[in-house]
């Protein structure tokens, strides 16, 4: 059994084989800093960290950081909420959305999309090359929205067993993000799968009936759902 210091944070040595420490060790500043280190991101990194409630965030030039917040914001699919204005628009068929069929724009529209306070992305290039290779396996599905055959919004993430993390989302166009996250929880919502991971606690998450688990409780429910066996399937909006 591999021991951990009891400073943080811990440096991970990526000679190994994908090993995280507990996260009960992270940080208790505001987003849960529990790791540091991997030189580069790896499909087998990804999957290791968001199926133990972790996930990377940092830019390009900087160290690999891992993250576990406390508590963990997510949204169950069974209570996402939909405004007078957002069902309005959602009737209207203003929009269309599919499933993974343009994955690595959607990344790249994360990516680049400006956001009010920040400076750069997370989304790194070895993150979207990984990305990438999970979206080919099976691991990574976006949903995009589309106004007379443009992509003006979307939302990607990755999913194992019947668990879902989502990762980033965009919007061009008024309410085309909103309209991917509803039309992803209800689409999940069928299939059975209870949840989102949402990672931090934002206005826009909360305005659609995102709400915080403490970690415990969010990692209990991970670890079952991530353990459930899907058959494959294609990732496409039926009718609900």
């Amino acid at each position: 059994m591999r021991s951990y210091p009891d400073h943080l944070p811990i440096w991970i040595d990526d000679s190994l084989p994908p090993h995280f420490p507990p996260t009960h060790l992270a940080l208790d500043e505001p987003n849960g800093l529990l790791a540091v280190g991997v030189e580069k991101l790896t499909p087998e990194w990804m999957l290791e960290s968001y199926t133990q409630g972790i996930f990377p965030w940092s830019g390009d030039d900087e160290p690999i950081t891992w993250w576990t917040p406390n508590p963990r914001a997510v949204l169950f699919t069974d209570q996402v909420k939909i405004s007078k204005s957002l069902r309005k628009t959602l009737n209207s068929e203003k929009f269309t959305v599919s499933f993974d069929q343009a994955f690595l724009d959607v990344v790249k529209a994360c990516a680049t999309t400006t956001r009010p306070g920040q400076d750069g992305t997370w989304i790194r290039q070895d993150m979207q090359q990984a990305l990438l290779q999970l979206h080919q396996s099976g691991n990574a599905h976006s949903v995009e929205v589309w106004y007379q055959d443009q992509l003006v919004g979307g939302l990607y993430g990755l999913s194992v067993g019947q668990m879902f993390f989502g990762e980033s989302m965009f919007a061009l166009m008024s309410d085309a993000s909103k309209v991917a996250l509803v039309t992803l929880c209800q689409q999940l919502k069928a299939w059975n799968w209870p949840m989102i991971d949402c990672q931090m606690e934002t206005d826009h998450l909360k305005s659609l009936g995102a709400t915080t688990l403490a970690r415990e409780e969010f990692e209990a429910i991970i670890h079952q759902q991530t353990a459930l066996v899907v058959e494959p399937h294609p990732w496409k909006v039926k009718p609900i």
